[in-house]
């Protein structure tokens, strides 16, 4: 079983929108793709709902197909609609390539500013994409935010239960 998506990474676009996900990350989308190994080149699937306003989201395929269990288990009605709506009529199926790249289209890449350098963040079960300079800026506000209350030696590992995660 994988730990799931860790780490931080630097990738660069290019004019038509060919973005490289780290190989990291590749293995964990395997990992997450019934189809692999069979089908060497594995799926992901990119959320873009408008409740995400400056970056994208990026799942297994696993893991998408358990939020969409998650959404089916709503009772019918305005919160079911709305997430589905949000959440699966926002979503985006697509393929790695054998080069390790995905190309995001330009609606997507416009919606988040994306050109030059995204920034892919590793949140455990997904990744975010995000333009690089906007995710340096949001970074650094919530943090010092998040930080503001907390004692100059905060560790977050504190947060676990128990703490340290041991």
């Amino acid at each position: 079983m994988s730990l799931g998506f860790l780490g931080g990474f630097d990738q660069k676009v290019d004019t038509k929108g060919r973005v490289s996900i780290p190989a990291d990350f590749r293995a964990v989308l395997a990992d997450g793709d019934p189809r692999c190994p069979d089908h060497p080149l594995p799926r992901l699937v990119v959320l873009h709902g408008p409740h995400l306003k400056n970056h994208l989201q990026a799942y297994t395929f696993d893991g998408m197909q358990e939020i969409h269990a998650g959404i089916r288990k709503l009772p019918r009605g305005p919160d079911r609609r709305q997430a589905e709506r949000y959440i699966l009529g926002h979503s985006w199926t697509t393929e790695i390539d054998k080069d390790g790249r995905i190309v995001l289209p330009q609606r997507l890449r416009a919606q988040i500013g994306l050109e030059g350098e995204a920034k892919m963040m590793a949140m455990g079960d997904h990744f975010e994409i995000w333009n690089a300079e906007t995710f340096a800026e949001v970074e650094a506000r919530e943090t010092a935010e998040w930080l503001a209350d907390k004692p100059e030696d905060f560790d977050p590992l504190t947060l676990l239960d128990p703490p340290g995660g041991a």
